[in-house]
């Protein structure tokens, strides 16, 4: 409790992690919230937390309520599961992928997300599993970094094409993009343009917290 009490003057940082696929995982008391960081950025919580929620307000909380399946690509610590099971109320089922297992050993223990009933978390790559699941969602939430880096497949047209196929009708994709370069710039204006939208729309939520651009993909039948 002494933590969080003066994390709101300075951060206090608790506990600190290499694993064999993160350069550092770090879990910090900040302004009286536990927080998830890597190296460079927030991973799960904080900032994190406040631009996924935006996202997920822009599709409607009421509707999201509604859903039945979630596939969440990207893990961490798992705040986008506490804003859908504690402020929407989803009682549905959330499947979470995360390829780095000491990830989730530490989101269990400092955030609860194995006493969550309805989340399942599978260990394995994000591109592999897209393609075996047999599965289809009402949202699906792609929120996989490297640190700062996002890696390149998420933008072939193999895995939106793919994800897009996973979604149900009139469900939607709620993708989280960092732009740290004109190159990524282009890069998510390039997705954009190319994208497919006879039986879908498009749309970007920019410049969220500086450096975020949110991008909401719908599936209109």
């Amino acid at each position: 409790m002494i933590k969080r009490l003066l994390s709101y003057f300075y951060p206090i940082k608790i506990y600190s992690q290499k694993s064999a696929l993160s350069q550092s995982i770090e879990i910090t008391w900040a302004n009286g919230d536990l927080v998830m960081d890597s190296l460079n950025t927030n991973y799960s919580y904080g900032s994190l937390q406040r631009i996924l929620k935006l996202g997920l307000k822009n599709i409607g909380f009421a509707k999201i309520k509604k859903m039945e399946s979630i596939l969440i690509l990207g893990v961490a610590g798992g705040s986008v599961i506490k804003t859908l099971v504690d402020d929407i109320q989803f009682s549905g089922k959330i499947t979470g992928v995360e390829i780095d297992a000491e990830m989730i050993k530490i989101a269990n223990q400092y955030f609860k997300l194995d006493k969550i009933p309805q989340l399942n978390i599978v260990i394995d790559d994000a591109f592999e599993f897209v393609l075996k699941t047999k599965d289809k969602y009402d949202l699906i939430i792609v929120d996989i970094f490297q640190d700062t880096k996002m890696p390149n497949f998420l933008f072939e047209s193999f895995f939106i094409d793919r994800i897009c196929f996973l979604l149900k009708s009139k469900g939607f994709i709620l993708f989280n993009t960092m732009l740290l370069s004109p190159e990524e710039n282009l890069r998510n204006q390039k997705l954009i343009n190319e994208f497919k939208t006879e039986y879908f729309s498009i749309k970007t939520i920019p410049r969220v917290e500086i450096h975020n651009e949110l991008i909401v993909i719908e599936k209109l039948d």
